[in-house]
């Protein structure tokens, strides 16, 4: 019997409401909707309330917090080497693996997505386009992505770019088993779209939302797309074919501060992205497999989770995880019409350097919520969440306080131990700003960062694979941008299109400050080296001595009146 391909598209920031078939009165997905109506739908399927935390659940079966992953900068999104995952458990078995879009989980070894079992590689760098990893000047039209490591040019938008290389390795793959991860970068801001796209929802929407809705509405076109191109390949019948969106929207509604909706569409849910209510972490699930027997389409309305898809795909793929486990659990059974007894599911959002215990959490037992371990709801009767039962009900919030005593004892074990980036491997190795340890003031996540010259500075946890002699090449700018350290830029510096650039992020691609730049600063094992810098030159080099082991970088450029920064690009080799 052949074994299922598995096809899986995972949007960025689109949320439940964020759909035609999920009520949305101005949106049209005719394609999606489509799909809703053809497949399995989970209707209470839950996620880490942000991008990256999700993403490492996916990959891993495992709470994200348990695997490094709490955050979505500040090396907080690095997931751990030892994690076993899920391109690597099907390569392992015989399958192909691409991904196409957005990684998340790291951007350097031995983090990267060809580091962690995937054989095709086409994807941006970062958590978004135009963030730090990224590459320079990448705006959503005719961008440079990263194709197996290599910088390589695209034309077109980045959606089509992303599905159209997806397309075409399907093609190519077609005789042969393979896992197909297409996880476009939209609708992440910043919110550029094609005119096209985003016109037919101008004045019915603000215009921020008619840029979002636009993004959604290209990705809906670019679905029907893809699974016509699986019709045309005669694969459709025996491809597991997945649509989910990564958290809650981040564009689609209004909140007032207590979070509930007062403008825009959220499927009646309170919360958007981020938040510990039902509209962050509560995300649309369909799958269709025709060839599983798994029966016709239909609602499932269990509560299932992220960490249940890399059980549940292993078990549709016949893949033995041996000694593997997960934190969750095959939902294989459900497909099939079958049962599983109750549990408790907890997710939470930290976004910060260490994790809290309780910050932003919600635990879920069927229709129930503890919010932060304090507020209870009934989310059945109550999909708002606006009736606070915890008082008059302390038996249900005492058990459910300790269904995450129990998550948290699971997910807490690892916390302090450190995540290192890997120097001494083949080729170079490019660190940034991004992965600095430390909050969103203490890292430079952004090219938008870079431009204003953000006055910020922290150290890299990083693993001297080899002994030997490194040289270390700081900038301010990125190698392709090729700008002096100390110069400014005016004007832009790359071709965007302003009527199709979400105006609110013109910062990401014009501009750049001039800094004062006279001397450059590096630290690593125990050794401490500096040097004046030319302000005309692209970058200040240093060679050090390193043993092997793990130790912490950390880069300072220095300037007149006090002026200290870290170097954003630290790009490092062995001299062999």
């Amino acid at each position: 019997m052949r074994k299922p391909n598995i096809v899986f598209v995972l949007t960025d920031d689109q949320g439940y409401g964020d759909l035609g078939c999920h009520g949305n009165p101005t949106l049209k997905t005719p394609a999606l909707d489509a799909f809703h109506g053809e497949a399995l739908r989970f209707t209470d399927f839950h996620v880490g309330p942000t991008c990256a935390p999700t993403r490492a659940g996916l990959m891993t079966g495992h709470y994200a917090n348990s695997t490094g992953v709490w955050h979505t900068i500040g090396g907080r999104s690095l997931l751990r080497k030892n994690e076993w995952t899920l391109p690597q458990a099907l390569r392992e078995n015989g399958y192909r693996t691409g991904i196409f879009g957005k990684w998340h989980l790291g951007d350097a070894t031995p983090y990267r997505p060809q580091d962690r079992g995937f054989e095709r590689v086409v994807v941006h760098g970062g958590g978004g386009i135009s963030q730090t990893p990224d590459h320079w000047g990448n705006d959503y039209f005719d961008d440079t992505y990263s194709v197996d490591g290599v910088p390589t040019p695209f034309t077109g938008y980045c959606t089509e770019v992303f599905f159209a290389e997806a397309k075409s390795w399907i093609a190519e793959h077609r005789d042969e088993p393979f896992f197909c991860y297409l996880a476009p970068n939209a609708p992440h801001a910043p919110y550029n779209v094609p005119l096209l796209w985003s016109e037919p929802y101008r004045g019915k929407v603000p215009e921020s939302r008619a840029r979002f809705y636009g993004m959604i509405a290209n990705l809906d076109a670019q679905f029907a797309h893809l699974r016509e191109h699986l019709r045309r390949l005669d694969l459709e019948r025996d491809t597991i074919l997945i649509f989910m969106t990564d958290n809650g929207t981040s564009g689609g509604c209004d909140l007032d501060r207590e979070g509930f909706v007062v403008g825009g569409w959220n499927a009646g849910l309170r919360g958007i992205k981020n938040s510990p209510y039902e509209g962050g972490h509560r995300v649309p699930f369909f799958l269709r497999y025709p060839a599983g027997g798994i029966g016709a389409s239909r609602d499932i309305a269990d509560l299932t989770a992220n960490v249940d898809v890399m059980p549940t795909l292993l078990e549709l793929c016949g893949v033995d995880a041996g000694a593997h486990a997960f934190h969750g659990r095959s939902l294989a059974p459900l497909l099939k019409g079958g049962s599983l007894p109750p549990r408790a599911v907890v997710t939470d959002s930290q976004r910060l350097v260490q994790p809290v215990k309780w910050r932003q959490s919600a635990v879920m037992e069927g229709p129930w919520r503890l919010i932060d371990g304090k507020e209870l709801y009934e989310v059945d009767s109550d999909r708002e969440q606006r009736r606070d039962l915890a008082a008059g009900d302390p038996a249900r919030v005492a058990r459910l306080r300790a269904e995450y005593e129990k998550w948290w004892e699971l997910v807490s074990t690892q916390v302090d131990e450190t995540i290192p980036l890997s120097l001494g491997g083949p080729g170079e190795t490019c660190l940034t700003s991004h992965d600095w340890r430390g909050d969103v003031g203490e890292c430079a996540w952004s090219q938008a960062d870079v431009r204003a010259g953000k006055r910020c500075n922290s150290y890299l946890e990083v693993m001297v694979e080899r002994a030997g002699r490194y040289r270390f090449e700081l900038r301010r700018w990125p190698r392709e941008a090729g700008h002096a350290l100390a110069r400014g830029i005016e004007g832009s510096d790359v071709p965007w299109r302003r009527g199709e650039v979400d105006p609110k992020y013109h910062a990401y691609y014009e501009g750049g400050a001039a800094l004062p730049l006279v001397h450059a600063r590096l630290s690593i094992a125990g050794q401490e080296v500096e040097a004046p810098l030319d302000p005309d030159s692209a970058s200040v080099s240093f060679a050090l001595n390193l043993p092997l082991g793990e130790t912490r970088l950390q880069t300072w450029l220095l300037g007149v009146a006090g002026l200290s920064l870290g170097a954003y690009y630290v790009y490092v080799n062995i001299e062999e």
